[in-house]
């Protein structure tokens, strides 16, 4: 899973989107592209104002956090057990508009120029 996510990290959602649907690996990409999907769909909401194909959306952050184990016993040869660990994670995905983060770096340049002419 968290080849899958340094695949898709910084990339725009629409070809995050297309990297996943044809990744190999179909069980972390169904998941990863429905994560996506919800993000997108929360944009949404709390953007009503803006359309999500003006608004150049990228995958901000992803990471991809380990969870409990579920441990479970196999039965082995001559009476013994084998431990299984069926491991799962937390996903953290954040998505943004790429002109916010263009904004906040043109706001640092004119605080910066501020700073030195006060000098």
């Amino acid at each position: 899973m968290r080849l899958l996510a340094d695949i898709i990290r910084g990339k725009s959602v629409e070809e995050a989107i297309n990297i996943v649907k044809f990744h190999p690996k179909k069980i972390y990409s169904l998941k990863i592209e429905k994560l996506i999907l919800s993000a997108i769909s929360n944009y949404k909401i709390k953007n009503e104002d803006e359309r999500v194909d003006e608004s150049n959306l990228f995958i901000k952050t992803i990471q991809v956090d380990g969870a409990r184990q579920l441990k479970r016993i196999m039965p082995a040869p001559q009476g013994r057990a084998h431990r299984i660990r069926k491991r799962s994670n937390h996903i953290t995905l954040v998505i943004d508009n790429k002109q916010n983060i263009n904004l906040t770096e043109e706001e640092k340049n004119i605080e910066l120029k501020k700073e030195n002419s006060v000098e």
